[in-house]
């Protein structure tokens, strides 16, 4: 660890480790025509899908975290390049349900290699992905996750 990670926050340290992996993932998709949140958007429907749902763009940007209005504009580019389908939800004609095309499912299986190659490479340091360790910091990393940040005490005790 470098001096300046050392005295480094725990939030800068997330920020610069989530952006070392967008770096990272978006170079090593791009040679498949892709960008770190067209894969983030793919694996997330190939996995859905696996489990036998079509989700809705809001259903794919409540799993990804993306904003549903930037699932919507990466859903119509990965439409326009033949990688996704969407279609009208039957039950709520206001939705799009999305699925990948055959050559989506091909481009994103080869893609979930390369990013678990990615994955391998990150998470040696801590013994690898089966390593307690590894374990370990997964479920830091869900709580931190699970923890609403919505709510602002600095403010509330401001209106107090």
């Amino acid at each position: 660890m470098s001096s300046a990670t050392e005295r480094a926050t725990a939030g800068f340290l997330v920020w610069r480790l989530s952006m070392k992996w967008r770096v990272a993932v978006d170079r090593a998709v791009a040679p498949l025509g892709l960008t770190h949140a067209q894969y983030a958007l793919m694996a997330s429907l190939h996995g859905m899908g696996r489990s036998g749902l079509r989700p809705s763009q809001r259903q794919l940007a409540d799993t990804t975290g993306l904003e549903p209005l930037y699932v919507s504009k990466l859903a119509r580019a990965l439409e326009a390049a033949e990688l996704v389908a969407r279609s009208r939800d039957p039950n709520d004609p206001r939705a799009m349900q999305l699925t990948l095309t055959e050559q989506g499912r091909d481009v994103t299986r080869r893609a979930i290699k390369v990013v678990q190659g990615l994955l391998d490479q990150l998470l040696e340091p801590l013994g690898g992905q089966d390593s307690p360790r590894t374990r370990q910091f997964t479920s830091e990393l869900a709580t931190l996750l699970d923890t609403p940040l919505d709510r602002h005490p600095e403010h509330d005790e401001e209106q107090s």
